[in-house]
């Protein structure tokens, strides 16, 4: 809307091949792959949204498909639409993982919005219509801008899903390739492909020929380097012997045996601490079924109270009614026996 159409279509291959690489091949694999890495996330930034959809086995991709297939411009409001998209192609993917994560956040983040949402039915009726207010640029930027989900997060649970998901699944039908994140390591990545830089950047002053040095007591010049004007070089040059591309020459066997070990050492980290997740959200289930049975057993007891209280009631009126009808005057039957008897007693006497 806002390019050429040519410029729009480059715009849209980096998309495609550098932002979200495999997002449209055969099967969705990787879309359901960073459905795996978001739900991760969320146990970290919303464990109750994360036990929520968990409880009703609600998978990521039921939900999050539109949102990062389209980086949310079938779902937020467009003036917020464009601020995610200037973020997104800043910073990377990282942006579309905050944004659904805030919306998550505030639209399953709390007890009282959890209570509309008793059923796999109902939650996925409000997350089709998420909230509104939460969806504005003024609220949802600053909360998306201060989420602690950064570059080296998204890359380490990106790895141990990909390992899950080769254990559990076997292997990937598409090539996961490196995700970029951002312009700048795209521009990085651009510049390490291709070193060779155009005329238009080459310095002229490094273009001259070197003058004789003025005496001959002087020391040997240094080489001329061709430096970008204005620019300072993040890799080093592949025409300089001071520091080779490669890995250094001098790696050992030993060094191998020590980065394996120090590998292994992250991953039993990493088991150490999904089973330390494990046990807590364990815990958590078992507090909460407690608390369960512990408000189940209060209302039994109330509801016994209540019905001790209802039969004493009863009692007292019962007891009541009949002391009412013992406390009423003689009966007109009565008084009749009783003048019957007082006027045989008189026909008696006479």
């Amino acid at each position: 809307m806002h390019m050429p159409a040519e410029q729009a279509f480059w715009c849209l291959v980096q998309i495609c091949d550098k932002y979200l690489p495999g997002y449209y091949s055969a099967g969705l694999e990787a879309i359901q792959l960073d459905g795996e890495i978001f739900f991760a996330l969320l146990r970290r930034i919303c464990p109750m949204a994360y036990r929520h959809l968990k409880k009703f086995k609600i998978d990521p991709i039921l939900y999050m498909t539109e949102w990062f297939m389209c980086i949310f411009s079938r779902t937020l409001p467009w003036a917020s639409v464009l601020r995610v998209w200037d973020m997104f192609f800043c910073e990377g993917v990282k942006i579309v993982f905050r944004v659904g994560l805030v919306l998550l956040k505030h639209t399953l983040g709390s007890v009282d919005k959890l209570r509309s949402c008793q059923g796999m039915y109902e939650t996925m009726e409000k997350l089709r219509s998420l909230p509104v207010h939460c969806m504005q640029e003024d609220i949802l930027l600053p909360e998306v801008s201060s989420l602690p989900v950064t570059d080296a997060l998204i890359e380490r649970e990106s790895n141990t899903q990909l390992r899950k998901w080769r254990e559990n699944r076997g292997e990937l039908q598409y090539r996961p390739s490196r995700r970029l994140h951002g312009a700048k390591q795209i521009y990085e990545e651009k510049a390490r492909l291709n070193p060779t830089l155009s005329g238009s950047r080459l310095s002229l002053s490094s273009m001259r020929r070197p003058s004789p040095p003025a005496t001959p007591a002087l020391a040997v010049q240094p080489e001329s380097v061709v430096v970008s004007e204005g620019l300072r070089p993040a890799l080093p040059s592949p025409t300089s012997n001071k520091a080779p591309l490669g890995p250094p020459r001098g790696t050992t066997k030993k060094g191998k045996e020590k980065q394996r070990e120090q590998d292994k050492k992250r991953e039993r980290e990493e088991r150490d601490r999904e089973k330390k997740r494990e046990k807590e959200d364990r815990e958590e289930r078992r507090k909460e079924k407690e608390r369960e049975k512990h408000k189940e057993k209060e209302e039994k007891r109330l509801q016994k109270e209540r019905e001790k209280v209802e039969t004493r009631q009863k009692k007292e009126r019962k007891f009541s009614f009949r002391r009412k009808e013992s406390s009423t005057p003689d009966s007109p039957r009565n008084s009749g026996a009783e003048a019957t008897e007082s006027s045989a007693a008189h026909d008696t006497y006479f």
